[in-house]
């Protein structure tokens, strides 16, 4: 198993006094195989971006464990190189990005914590992979729309070779021509390099015709929901 989720827990305090526990996630499991889709979906409010950022390494649960290739990733001294290969791409691009850097110095950036120093050809192909202009590179996030700034974000968490990306509604702030574009550009992006998705939704219909397995976040726990027999495309 690449990814498994047991028993995960997380709580908010409320009010100036910290009290009391608002309750998100109250015993979630989840398990995530090589190259696989699995989809979450549940209202606003419900707890999917914290679930999210959780299986991403960046939220610690309160309770539970995180195991990532067998690891658990809390527990251990290496959390911090592991947690290269949990990515998480989010529904605001526009927060993956310094404003005041280019496209260019964003992508860079990247590779450095690789260890590495891109050329401008990397730089290029990277930008090209996600169907996007090299000219682009020496623009800014404010000038790019937001397809395309979603299309660098992808860029960008690739650039770490991920083996698992979350992905917070990753088209939620698009139309629905580049919603379907953005959805066939991941799943080029899967076929070449077999990463793992989690893709969350408030849209069931669209998880629906990506995931072949999907869970409904309710209560604070994941529940299987029904994948229709003509999904996913």
């Amino acid at each position: 198993m690449l990814l498994e989720a047991v028993g995960i827990q997380k709580a908010y305090r409320r009010g100036w006094q910290r009290r009391p526990q608002a309750v998100v996630l109250a015993g979630v499991d989840l398990s995530l195989s090589r190259a696989e889709t699995v989809g979450v979906v549940g209202p606003s409010g419900a707890g999917k971006t914290t679930l999210g950022m959780v299986l991403a390494g960046i939220l610690r649960p309160d309770r539970g464990i995180l195991r990532y290739k067998g690891t658990d990733l809390w527990a251990c001294g290496r959390r911090r190189h592991l947690a290269q290969d949990l990515q998480m791409v989010f529904q605001h691009p526009e927060t993956t990005f310094d404003p005041r850097w280019t496209l260019a110095r964003s992508l860079a950036e990247a590779y450095m914590l690789r260890k590495a120093r891109p050329t401008a050809a990397d730089l290029a192909g990277r930008l090209e992979q996600v169907d996007l202009a090299p000219a682009l590179l020496h623009r800014q996030p404010h000038q790019l729309s937001g397809g395309e700034l979603q299309r660098a974000a992808i860029a960008r968490a690739m650039v770490l070779e991920p083996a698992v990306l979350v992905l917070d509604e990753p088209t939620a702030m698009l139309d629905a021509l580049t919603q379907a574009e953005i959805l066939a550009l991941l799943k080029r992006v899967q076929a070449r390099s077999r990463v793992s998705y989690v893709l969350i939704s408030h849209d069931a219909n669209l998880v629906a015709r990506f995931c072949r397995r999907v869970y409904r976040l309710a209560g604070g726990r994941l529940v299987a929901e029904a994948v229709p027999a003509d999904g996913p495309q």
